[in-house]
């Protein structure tokens, strides 16, 4: 039985029809991005009503001015790290209900690890 695939692609631009999937799920890849609020918006559209994210990522408790070429920063998805108040709202505004951001542990001075969640309206 078949009941899971796995796609290649950019997170901007999801290569699957609006309303296709059950849940999005994300390893520390969205704070690489520089379009947050098109991944934020691409994930809304592919999820079925009711659909769910949960997204482990990296959080920052202020606005750091982390340069994208410092390569280790990036690595360690430090550089572009969203506030959780960021990341709240970039949601919300993107259409997810009952976002919630579980703090799982602290990385270093600043920066947390996460657990984001998140839910489609049944419309």
């Amino acid at each position: 039985m078949k009941n899971v695939d796995f796609l290649k692609g950019y997170i901007e631009e999801i290569t699957l029809p609006s309303a296709s999937v059950d849940v999005v799920i994300s390893n520390c890849v969205i704070n690489l991005s520089t379009f947050r609020a098109g991944v934020f918006s691409e994930m809304f559209r592919v999820l079925k009503p009711d659909g769910r994210i949960a997204v482990s990522d990296v959080t920052s408790d202020q606005e750091h001015a982390v340069e994208p070429a410092d390569l280790d920063a990036w690595s360690c998805c430090l550089a572009g790290a969203l506030t959780q108040h960021q990341y709240r709202s970039g949601l919300e505004e993107a259409g997810f209900e009952d976002v919630a951001i579980h703090v799982t542990h602290e990385i270093q001075a600043g920066f947390t690890s996460a657990l984001i969640t998140g839910r489609k309206p049944r419309m």
